[in-house]
């Protein structure tokens, strides 16, 4: 151990006398004071005359043992200076036993208030000594402005509950037990929520408003974000004149989500707990939304008709008991990730449709002027259907008109794959025209940041809990704001490079098409964004290729043939089609038996390998006969079959699933039965597509069943079973992974001699990476940089005529396009958006410096801000620049 270390145990060697007065002997020493020389009783009472909360020890001649200064005879005089506080001015009355709660602990001290003929009320003498008071009469416990103030920093960052920052202000006073500071857990609690309080009116500018505190207005103390819209605040005066063209880059973006994790027991009530803001916060005032949702108990929500949500379907079913509140409903700014005003409440059971409705509409209110609003929602598929006819029974402050398209839905990108299809191609935020790169999942991320405190804010009264989360999110916000400078340049970056990569990725695809097909997509896509009732160019317009539907396709030109007279079937029973795709079912049945002897375990019982052998038996057979029929279509065969049936041993067991089929992709170049190999092309193509539907089915049931395991499934039984399940999937898909290998090798097979080319750019090589679920990227990817892999899209040949392909080749043109125009909406509403952050800050700045003092610091605040802002971005014209400009829509002018 360091010797300087164990050192301040002792002495340390010091000389006896004080090293202030050089008088006495010294045996005090002051634990939070920078110095560790020692004092004597006079000097150190006098070097903590302006410290009364330093935590002093005293040496007993043989180590050092704590001594509160109160029992050295220092006394705390309020009214008067510091330097005061041993003369004692006319005290109005004395306490030898009042309690601070401050940074260094919990401590008794011995106050005077001030009983001069000018003195001030106790409370206000405490609160110009820094001392907030624990109670406006006759206080007898105070905490100083500086452990609120850290606790309150704390808590934001660390989530600290009351309850465990005060225990460790108890043990830095007494971590021994023996001499216990005096309980005042409660009054730091009642003291902290005020604090709270206090702070959000003071940066609001609320206590400088000549009308008082009781007209504070629903929603004005929450920190507005500075990139969103905000008319009279960062947009200019006749914004309203942009044409429809242009006035798109105006649009607010809310995202609308619920947490069930921030509950409330049923404790306490309004009556007895009320709330501090009173909805002038993020909360929404409670009378009002308690009585609007009293009002509506009896409606009825309607089922959903897309996948099973549970936000729907489940409302009334989740656990209540006991519970207040089962979570909380929120509408925040979609781009920026910050809470609305007006825009939090308490859900009773389940994500209903009328406590939504309140807070979208709520929150909507505070942007009279905007003319659009995309409202981002995981079930706006089902949750806009009737959201006007249930809007008219909200308040009538609450409504708005709703013409022209005022407001627009969609669904957050990481929840759209839980939909059906037709919702995943009308909601999805990739294809709807002028949103930019808008992801919607903003609420989930600061669900991130507030969770943590659910356990502490759960068991709260009614208005202590709202108060506190409000004070969370507006930290939140705040943090968010000065961000901003940034956070922004960071999305700027990324926009234009990917701009630069996906406007070139379009005109190289566009090269490659005939200009009239262009033009003719063009056409479709731009009538669909301007009326999405119309069909939606991203569906598929033919069926998906399928090895049923090629059979059939085959049997009819063999029917053809046969009416034409140039049937070659030599066989009434067993057509060349019908070989071929029953050597395809026989291959499928031997990779299908041979995992299930792969399989079979060394201590198999007799019923398993009997199970097995019969299967063995079943396989031979159809082998046989079918090689029977393949030597009347393939009788140059029967040479090298017959030598491979000389190299069997006759006593060796049948091994049906490692027999060489021999199709015409299997065999040698000299092998000319071209229509047979047209045959064989046409199924094996047709088995890739079965073959990787196959595979994003159970790409999809495996995501499913594990969330469903990790959500649901306790104790080691469930968990057993589970598991089988899921191993039950995984060699489906293994099975399915070595069909579609296989089919795509027999294609690279035939192709050189049909002189097949370019379907290699659809049916793509199979890699281990590719076989991922849709919202899983490679190793490393985070979600805003992840890659979809190649099997959840499609890509044609641009010069086969095959219609099938043809139409999946034109939606993932859309797709591409969609991708250009998004990046480059998303540069234009970026640069928007960091013009809009100066402005508010320059508003700002005017609006403080009509207040007082402090107005002038927050004034220089937003200053600072706006400089902060104009510094890091002060390159961005060139970098726009950099990469080109390789816009593929007409950006437009900020007027």
């Amino acid at each position: 151990m360091p010797k300087g270390f164990i050192r301040h145990e002792g002495r340390g060697g010091a000389p006896s006398l004080c090293s202030h007065c050089q008088r006495q002997d010294r045996v005090y020493r002051c634990e939070d004071c920078f110095s560790i020389e020692l004092h004597c009783l006079e000097c150190i009472v006098k070097l903590h005359i302006s410290l009364p909360f330093h935590r002093i020890k005293q040496w007993n001649g043989s180590f050092f043992m704590r001594i509160p200064l109160k029992s050295l005879g220092l006394r705390i005089q309020l009214g008067h200076p510091a330097s005061q506080s041993c003369i004692r001015p006319v005290p109005a009355s004395t306490s030898d036993d009042f309690v601070v709660v401050n940074i260094n602990g919990v401590h008794e001290v011995s106050l005077d208030f001030c009983g001069c003929e000018t003195a001030q009320s106790r409370m206000k003498q405490l609160l110009r000594a820094r001392l907030y008071p624990a109670t406006v009469r006759d206080p007898r416990t105070a905490a100083t402005f500086q452990v609120l103030q850290q606790f309150h920093i704390l808590s934001f960052e660390s989530k600290t509950s009351a309850y465990e920052f005060y225990s460790a202000l108890a043990r830095l006073s007494d971590n021994t037990g023996t001499q216990k500071p005096r309980d005042r857990y409660d009054e730091f609690v009642r003291m902290i929520r005020e604090w709270r309080n206090l702070k959000l009116l003071k940066r609001s500018g609320r206590t400088h408003d000549p009308a008082g505190l009781d007209e504070t207005k629903a929603g004005q103390c929450a920190v507005l974000c500075p990139a969103c819209p905000q008319p009279g605040k960062n947009l200019h005066v006749d914004f309203l004149k942009a044409p429809p063209t242009q006035s798109w880059i105006y649009t607010l973006f809310v995202g609308i989500d619920a947490n069930f994790r921030l509950k409330r027991r049923n404790v306490s009530a309004d009556s007895v707990d009320p709330s501090l803001n009173g909805g002038s916060a993020y909360f929404v005032e409670e009378n009002a939304f308690k009585s609007y949702l009293l009002l509506r108990m009896g409606d009825t929500q309607e089922k959903s008709t897309c996948s099973g949500h549970t936000a729907v379907n489940l409302v009334n079913s989740k656990k209540s008991h006991g519970l207040a509140a089962t979570g909380v409903g929120t509408v925040d700014c979609a781009r920026h990730n910050t809470k609305l005003p007006t825009a939090v409440g308490d859900l009773q059971k389940g994500e209903k449709y009328t406590n939504m409705d309140y807070l979208f509409f709520s929150a909507v209110q505070h942007f009279p002027s905007l003319t659009r609003v995309f409202a981002l929602y995981d079930i706006a598929c089902q949750w806009s259907k009737h959201l006007w006819e249930r809007m008219e029974t909200l308040p009538p402050s609450l409504r708005f008109e709703h013409g022209n398209d005022r407001v627009d839905f969609a669904v957050p990108k990481f929840h759209l794959p839980a939909h059906k299809e037709t919702c995943q191609l009308n909601y999805s935020f990739n294809f709807i025209p002028w949103v930019g790169r808008t992801d919607g999942e903003a609420p989930e991320r600061g669900w991130a940041n507030i969770n943590p405190v659910a356990s502490s804010t759960k068991e709260m009264g009614p208005g202590s809990r709202r108060d506190t989360l409000d004070d969370f999110f507006g930290d939140w916000n705040w943090k968010k704001t000065t961000g901003l400078h940034d956070a922004l340049l960071t999305k700027l970056k990324e926009a234009v490079m990917q701009r630069h990569h996906q406007c070139i990725a379009l005109q190289e695809l566009e090269a490659a098409l005939p200009l009239g097909r262009v033009s003719q997509w063009t056409a479709e896509v731009e009538a669909w964004e301007a009326d999405r009732e119309r069909a939606n160019p991203f569906q598929r317009k033919r069926e998906v290729v399928t090895q049923a539907k090629i059979r059939l396709e085959l049997a009819k030109e063999e029917a053809k043939l046969l009416q034409e007279g140039d049937d070659i079937s030599l066989d009434s029973e067993v057509s060349p089609s019908v070989l071929i795709s029953t050597g395809l079912d026989l291959e499928d049945q031997q990779r299908r038996l041979s995992a299930e002897i792969s399989s079979l375990p060394s201590d198999a019982t007799d019923e398993q390998r009997l199970k097995v052998q019969t299967r063995i038996n079943v396989l031979q057979r159809k082998i046989e006969s079918w090689t029977s029929y393949q030597m009347l279509y393939m009788p140059l065969l029967a040479r090298q079959r017959a030598s491979e049936l000389s190299k069997l041993d006759p006593l060796q067991e049948a091994r049906p699933h490692l027999f060489n089929l021999l199709l015409p992709s299997q065999c040698p170049p000299s092998f000319s039965a071209r229509r047979l190999k047209e045959y064989e092309w046409k199924l094996r193509f047709a088995q890739t597509m079965d073959a990787l539907e196959d595979i994003r089915q159970n790409l999809r049931l495996r995501s499913y069943l594990l969330k469903f395991k990790k959500t649901n499934i306790r104790g080691q039984v469930a968990n057993t079973r589970a598991q089988n399940t899921l191993n039950t999937v995984k060699d489906r898909l293994d099975a399915n992974v070595r069909k579609y290998r296989t089919a795509r090798a027999a294609l690279m097979s035939l192709s050189p001699a049909l002189e097949k080319t370019g379907w290699d750019s659809i049916i793509r090589e199979l890699l281990d990476d590719d076989i991922r679920s849709l919202t899983v990227g490679l190793d490393g990817q985070t979600e805003g940089r992840r890659m979809l892999s190649w099997i959840w899209q499609t890509l044609g040949v641009t010069k086969d005529q095959d219609e099938d392909l043809q139409d999946a080749l034109r939606v993932e043109w859309c797709k591409v396009r969609a991708r250009s125009h998004r990046w480059t909406e998303e540069v234009i509403l970026l640069l928007e958006e960091m013009r809009r952050v100066k402005q508010f800050f320059d508003w700002k700045v005017q609006w403080w410096r009509e207040q007082s003092a402090y107005g002038s610091r927050q004034a220089t605040l937003f200053a600072e801000l706006k400089a902060s802002c104009e510094k890091k971005w002060n390159n961005v014209p060139g970098l726009v620049r950099m990469k080109g400009q390789e816009a593929v829509i007409t950006p437009p002018v900020c007027i």
